[in-house]
């Protein structure tokens, strides 16, 4: 099959909007499947998981096929949750155009505006389906007329070829056509079909179907517009990549069975049966089963043996893919997601794919001994899976912390860690990396004395500590003269210095930013020892950062909250509620990006409360910035709180 018969579409929308089921009828329609399932009764094709079929919705994104009038057609199912926009993101990367549903009794919703926007953002050709229209009370004129006004005039209803409002828009769309138009007064059948492909695949134009997935309503219709007016995978938008081999010299990719072979690597899935499968789109030129490709990104070949093109959880061998073609090989040794693959002699980079951050963390601790075994494998393979999700360990707070997009996100993670790898834990508020530091300078002694029959112990040191600049961490300086302290016993000095300071004095938190200086002490021709010196210096450090006026410090956050205009009132109010800042403010097309940096303690559950504040609308990201002190009052809980945990540990 040509690159011309294939057409290949990602269905977009809010939750619940009905894609699923579309993707159902469609498949049922063209005789893909001998029967239509259901998402009540868990028998769909794409949402076989067991949260999905327990959920009755989406999270994984599915690949499915059907042929229609001699049109191969591939379809990836996409999530609605924003908790799972990742998967929207990497497949977004396989596909030529998107269908985006729309619930015709919601209307749009924060999960259409977000498919529109990422549409746009791909330059991706869109057809657009108004579901659910056999509900009662739909009006199908009132929808179109909010696509117009909150997307685009461009949409435009499919109702009939010789409609003068679909020829009028086909006309505008293109000079020659209007030309034409405007002296005729009409076009032809053949011109308007092929002035509205045109017009979609430039996105000129937006075709609205509308329809009944449950009923099969409109899928006909649906199908002929797929057919006719989404672009075939040669007259997609063009790709430019970069050539390892010439890097001052980016090429355009040519889509082609005929050309040099590319590909690019947008999914890992993990398969009970045959373990990791790639999915890898092929952008042009041909790849046949039991051979093999170079992986540019990682510089080697890599061979390969069956080819699959997926209907759901179901793999099926073919012999051959090319341009369009989106397929999945099992057990490549090197090749992970984001990889471009080509020949060796004609290398094509692509950009990688960019993820958002980790919106929500918690800290996870196993139930079990058993469970402690199993944890970082089950978590390592739930992260190769889904970039989205990250676990790292926290060597301050000796945690285990998952991150994710959201509770839904953690929630269905923890879910897959029991079902899947049998380990059960318990979630937690992660603990903030507070640093403790000191503002300003003085000299104390620390002297460790013992005698206790036979040999004794002694070490005596002076220091002084002054406070640094956030971010220099410890400077040990040693300015010891007439040996006042043998040279062989000032590292012991510093090591219980720094030991100390790894364990803190007021709050159990590590000392930063400070400089120690060693400048004076005594030693015993006998009782001294490197333990000695360890522990006078340890002491010394401690005492001395108790008098130097010591303050907390913690991360502050960059963040960056995206919203629409009218909730930038109560955002500004909920950031100065949270210790926050606004930076800065800017547009970006209807919405607000605001600026500003908080501190990480109050921003444990800002991914629910903006979620709350917008209505589901507003989105962000946060990286760490730097570390600031933290107010007397919050300062001063944090370390009452230590030291009411101390006593109840020492009573233990």
């Amino acid at each position: 099959m040509g690159a011309k018969d294939k057409r290949n579409f990602i269905l977009l929308g809010h939750a619940q909007s009905g894609k699923t089921t579309l993707a159902e009828s469609l498949l049922y329609f063209c005789k893909a499947t001998t029967r239509k399932g259901s998402t009540y009764d868990g028998t769909t094709v794409s949402d076989y998981s067991f949260d999905e079929i327990e959920r009755k919705s989406s999270i994984n994104s599915s690949f499915l096929y059907c042929d229609y009038q001699g049109l191969r057609i591939q379809i990836v199912d996409a999530p609605g949750y924003a908790d799972f926009f990742g998967e929207v993101i990497s497949c977004i990367r396989a596909v030529d155009s998107a269908i985006i549903v729309v619930d015709a009794s919601g209307g749009i919703e924060v999960g259409t505006e977000r498919a529109w926007q990422i549409a746009e953002e791909n330059n991706l050709p869109v057809i657009i389906f108004i579901n659910k229209i056999d509900k009662p009370e739909v009006d199908i004129k009132k929808a179109i007329s909010e696509l117009k006004s909150r997307f685009s005039k461009s949409c435009v209803a499919i109702n009939s070829l010789l409609d003068p409002d679909l020829v009028e828009a086909v006309a505008e769309s293109d000079d020659r056509l209007l030309e034409k138009y405007l002296e005729a007064m009409t076009l032809s059948e053949e011109e308007i079909r092929s002035g509205l492909a045109t017009a979609v695949a430039k996105r000129r134009l937006f075709p609205v179907f509308a329809g009944s997935a449950l009923n099969d309503q409109g899928i006909a219709e649906l199908l002929n517009g797929i057919r006719h007016y989404l672009p075939d995978p040669t007259s997609r938008h063009k790709i430019i990549a970069q050539d390892p081999l010439n890097a001052d010299n980016p090429k355009e990719v040519v889509f082609s069975d005929d050309a040099p072979f590319s590909a690019f690597v947008f999914k890992n899935i993990s398969d009970p049966y045959v373990g990791q499968l790639s999915l890898l789109r092929i952008f042009s030129g041909t790849l046949a089963s039991n051979t093999g490709f170079y992986n540019v990104n990682k510089k080697v070949k890599e061979r390969i043996g069956a080819i699959n093109i997926l209907q759901g959880k179901e793999q099926r061998s073919i012999d051959t893919a090319g341009c369009g073609d989106i397929v999945a090989i099992a057990k490549l040794k090197e090749t992970t997601i984001s990889d471009s693959l080509s020949q060796e002699k004609d290398q094509f980079l692509f950009k990688p794919i960019v993820f958002p951050e980790a919106a929500i963390s918690a800290s996870v601790k196993p139930k079990s001994r058993e469970d402690e075994e199993k944890i970082s494998d089950a978590l390592h393979k739930l992260a190769i899976e889904d970039a989205t999700f990250k676990v790292a360990h926290d060597p301050q707070t000796k945690e285990l912390i998952i991150s994710g997009l959201g509770d839904l996100h953690l929630t269905v993670m923890i879910g897959r860690l029991k079902k899947r790898f049998g380990v059960q834990v318990e979630l937690g508020t992660p603990k903030v990396s507070y640093k403790e530091t000191i503002t300003k300078s003085v000299k104390v002694q620390g002297k460790f004395k013992r005698q206790s029959g036979g040999r004794g112990q002694y070490g005596d040191v002076w220091i002084e500590v002054q406070p640094l600049e956030r971010g220099k961490g410890i400077e040990f300086v040693d300015k010891i003269f007439g040996g006042a302290i043998p040279r062989n016993y000032i590292p012991s000095v510093e090591k219980g210095v720094r030991q100390a300071a790894s364990e803190g004095a007021v709050a159990g938190y590590p000392i930063e930013d400070i400089r120690v200086i060693l400048y004076d002490g005594s030693y015993h021709e006998v009782d001294s020892s490197d333990m000695a010196f360890q522990i006078a210096g340890a002491m010394a450090l401690r005492k001395a950062v108790l008098e130097a006026a010591p303050a907390l410090l913690e991360p502050i956050m960059d963040v960056e909250i995206n919203i629409p205009e009218e909730y930038l009132g109560a955002i500004s109010g909920d950031i100065n509620s949270r210790r926050g800042r606004v930076m800065g403010m800017e547009a970006k097309d209807k919405a607000q990006i605001v600026k500003a940096q908080i501190p990480q303690a109050e921003m444990f559950t800002y991914a629910n409360d903006l979620r709350s504040i917008t209505g589901g609308r507003g989105s962000y990201t946060m990286r760490f910035s730097h570390y600031e002190q933290v107010p007397h009052k919050v300062a001063s809980a944090i370390i009452a709180q230590y030291q009411v945990s101390k006593k109840q540990e020492e009573q233990q």
